[in-house]
């Protein structure tokens, strides 16, 4: 496969083996990460399908059971705790059974949660209702409207008080991030601690452009393009673009099945006028069968995150975030991804490219 022979020669190029990932991953470690963003509970709600009504176009379904697991920022910051990172997550929730739910999920995690209950806006839930592997109807219960000025001088105090060593911003516009509060938390986080984003764009107007400066960035193709109103440029043409509006330090663009697209700009390019992609390259996907997606950017926003703090190396980067997109790919359910299940990967990865190599 061309994509295989890509990736040979781009871990040749950097000199990079697959014994060399087991022992970043393996050193991801007690690094200092604190988390912001909205949580959203992922429900799973399955049925078998009973037919449909004669005289209205109704579906008519039999209730199986139901499965709830933590999403948005919350499983950012889960699977952050997996890798060994030390986690501290803000959030806002409801004093519903939802922020329950949340805290004794975390309850046996070392994750130091801080929610702030705003009994004014529900904990954001959304019910996906399934037919065996179709899923037939989602429905949301939240409250998109900014929070106000009081719960955000709450969460600023809480990111002014952190001693961090990387602030991850997980935006899913559900009311945390704003027109009013992004550029007030972003200062807050500091100028000097490392910075990384998503900004995803669901049924909501995220808008990557907004976290400006960062050292990592990870939207994917649909969100930069929303973001820049750029429907038809090349990847490379909008990864420039996107330099010029973000200034981020680097870049991974998420492509769905066709893996990710990475961009690394160095302190030497970032004064030339042109703009011109230092070191860009591809990463081919890792998936061998999607099961779920769902989730898979947050798996690769707090991996990459981690790796890219730890060796400043964004090929190591992109290869460890993609391989965590993988495995949550192939699970059912927004879960964490533990190390194990990455090493497993890259295992696997590492057979398939030594039969490649053979033949």
């Amino acid at each position: 496969k061309i994509e295989n022979e890509k990736l040979i020669v781009l871990m040749n190029k950097n000199k990079i083996t697959f014994n060399n990932l087991r022992s970043i991953v393996n050193d991801l470690k007690n690094i200092k990460v604190h988390v912001v963003g909205d949580t959203i509970i992922d429900t799973y709600t399955k049925t078998n399908l009973i037919g449909g009504q004669t005289k209205t176009p109704t579906i008519s379904v039999l209730y199986q059971n139901k499965k709830e697991y933590i999403g948005g920022a919350g499983i950012v910051a889960q699977h952050l705790n997996s890798a060994g990172a030390k986690v501290t997550f803000s959030s806002v929730l409801d004093n519903d059974h939802y922020k329950d739910f949340v805290k004794n999920s975390f309850k046996n995690l070392k994750i130091k949660f801080l929610p702030i209950i705003d009994n004014t806006r529900p904990t954001t839930n959304k019910n996906v209702f399934t037919v065996e592997d179709y899923k037939i109807l989602k429905v949301d219960t939240l409250d998109n409207q900014p929070i106000s000025q009081i719960i955000l001088s709450k969460l600023l105090k809480q990111i002014n008080n952190a001693k961090s060593d990387i602030f991850i911003l997980s935006d899913f516009r559900h009311g945390i991030f704003n027109n009013n509060s992004i550029d007030q938390i972003i200062k807050s986080c500091g100028k000097r601690v490392f910075k990384a984003a998503d900004s995803q764009v669901a049924t909501r107007w995220g808008n990557i452009t907004d976290f400006k400066n960062f050292n990592l960035i990870t939207p994917n193709e649909r969100e930069t393009r929303f973001s820049l109103a750029d429907q038809d440029s090349s990847i490379s043409e909008l990864s420039r673009r996107l330099k010029d509006k973000a200034n981020f330090k680097s870049l991974i663009l998420k492509l769905g099945s066709r893996g990710i697209f990475c961009v690394d700009y160095n302190k030497k390019n970032n004064k030339k006028k042109n703009n011109d992609l230092n070191d860009a390259f591809s990463i081919p996907s890792f998936v061998n069968n999607v099961v779920d997606a769902v989730g898979s950017g947050d798996a690769l926003l707090a991996y990459s995150s981690l790796a890219m703090f730890k060796t400043k190396n964004l090929v190591i980067a992109g290869i460890i975030g993609s391989i965590a997109a993988a495995c949550e790919c192939e699970v059912e359910g927004n879960i964490p991804i533990e190390t194990g299940d990455i090493f497993k990967k890259i295992n696997e990865i590492e057979k398939q490219l030594k039969y490649e190599t053979r033949s």
